[in-house]
C-alpha cells in the first residue's frame, strides 16, 4: 500500500454544495485504515472465493436473486441509517455523518418500488441472514455506537467506489430506463467527486481520537460485517437453486481461471477501485465492459462487495 494518502477539506463552490480540496498526508501503522486493512485480508479473501461470489463473477445469472440482493441491502441501509441518525451527535461517529451525501435507504426503496411494483413492501421480506446482520447494526448502535464506524465505512466507500460503472453495465444488461429507475442505489446526486469524498471520509475517520484497543475492536467488527455478507452470500446462493429461470452464462472468468493472478480478477479491479486508483477504475471498467451481459448480478453484489473492501486497501 501506498504510504501517502491525500487529505481533504470541503469548501463551499458558488452555492453549488460542497467540494472538496485535496492535500497530502502520511499514513502511520497505527492509522485506523492501515489496521483495518491487515486485520480484514484473511476474511476479505474468503469473501470472494464464496461459491456465491465465484458464480456471478462467471456471470451466471438470475434477475430474481438480483431484486433479492436488492431487498437485502435495503434492510440493511435501513437499519444502518436508523442506528446512524440515534448516534449522529456521538464525539466517534459525528466527524462521519453525511446523511444528505451518503444515506441509501430511501434510493434503495424507490428501486424496489420499480422492479416489485406501488406495493413493493407486501411483496418482501427481510429474510434469515440479513436479519442477523441487522441486529447486529442495531445492537452496536444501541451498546458501543463507536462501532458504527466499521460498519458505516463499509458500506459507503463501496457505493462509491466503481458504482457509476456498475450502474451503466446493469442498466444496459436489465435494458433499464435511461432516466435511472431502478438503479438509484448507485446514483450519488450531492457528492460531486467521489475520489475526493472519500478522501475527506477516510481523513477525518483517521482523525478520530481512539485508542488502540479501540481500534482494534473496529477491525472485529469489520471481519463480522464480512462475515455477515457471506451469510447472505450463501443464503442467496441456496435460494438460487430452489428458481427456475434462464441463466446468462457471460464466461466471466475467476481467479483459478487466471493462472493464479489475482490481478486479473473483476472484484480485485472493484476492490482496488475503491482505494481510488485511476488505475484499477480502468481495470474495472475494461473487465466489465468485456462481459455485458454478465453484469447483472455483478452489478449489485459487487458494489456491496465493493464496499467491504474498500477501506481493505484505503
Amino acid at each position: 500500500m501506498s504510504a501517502e494518502k491525500m487529505e481533504t477539506t470541503d469548501i463551499m463552490s458558488n452555492g453549488a454544495g460542497p467540494v472538496y480540496e485535496e492535500k497530502e498526508e502520511t499514513l502511520g501503522p497505527e492509522d485506523l485504515s492501515e489496521l483495518l486493512a491487515a486485520g480484514t485480508k484473511e476474511v476479505h479473501e474468503k469473501a470472494e472465493n464464496t461459491q456465491f461470489v465465484k458464480d456471478f463473477l462467471r456471470g451466471r445469472i438470475r434477475k430474481e436473486l438480483f431484486k433479492l440482493g436488492a431487498v437485502a441491502l435495503y434492510y440493511t441501509y435501513t437499519a444502518m441509517e436508523e442506528e446512524i441518525e440515534k448516534n449522529k451527535d456521538h464525539p466517534h461517529f459525528a466527524p462521519l455523518y453525511f446523511p444528505v451525501e451518503l444515506h441509501r435507504h430511501e434510493a434503495l426503496a424507490r428501486d424496489l418500488e420499480y422492479f416489485y411494483g406501488p406495493d413493493w413492501q407486501s411483496q418482501v421480506s427481510c429474510s434469515p441472514a440479513t436479519q442477523h446482520y441487522v441486529d447486529r447494526i442495531h445492537q452496536v448502535g444501541q451498546e458501543d455506537p463507536v462501532l458504527l464506524v466499521a460498519h458505516a465505512y463499509t458500506r459507503y466507500m463501496g457505493d462509491l467506489s466503481g458504482g457509476q460503472v456498475l450502474k451503466k453495465v446493469a442498466q444496459r444488461a436489465l435494458k433499464l430506463p435511461s432516466t435511472g429507475e431502478g438503479l438509484e442505489f448507485y446514483q450519488f446526486d450531492a457528492i460531486h467527486s467521489a475520489k475526493a469524498f472519500k478522501q475527506l471520509y477516510r481523513s477525518r475517520m483517521n482523525e478520530l481520537e481512539l485508542d488502540m484497543e479501540t481500534k482494534q475492536k473496529l477491525v472485529d467488527e469489520a471481519v463480522k460485517a464480512f462475515q455477515f455478507n457471506m451469510e447472505v452470500f450463501e443464503e442467496l446462493e441456496e435460494i438460487g437453486k430452489t428458481i427456475q429461470e434462464d441463466v446468462l452464462d457471460a464466461g466471466m472468468p475467476v481467479h483459478g481461471a487466471m493462472g493464479g493472478d489475482i490481478s486479473k480478477c473483476p472484484y480485485y479491479a472493484a476492490k482496488m477501485a475503491a482505494s481510488g486508483g485511476t488505475a484499477y477504475v480502468c481495470q474495472l471498467a475494461m473487465a466489465v465492459l468485456r462481459h455485458p451481459t454478465g453484469q447483472v448480478l455483478f452489478a449489485t453484489w459487487v458494489a456491496a462487495l465493493a464496499g467491504l473492501a474498500a477501506w481493505y486497501l484505503m
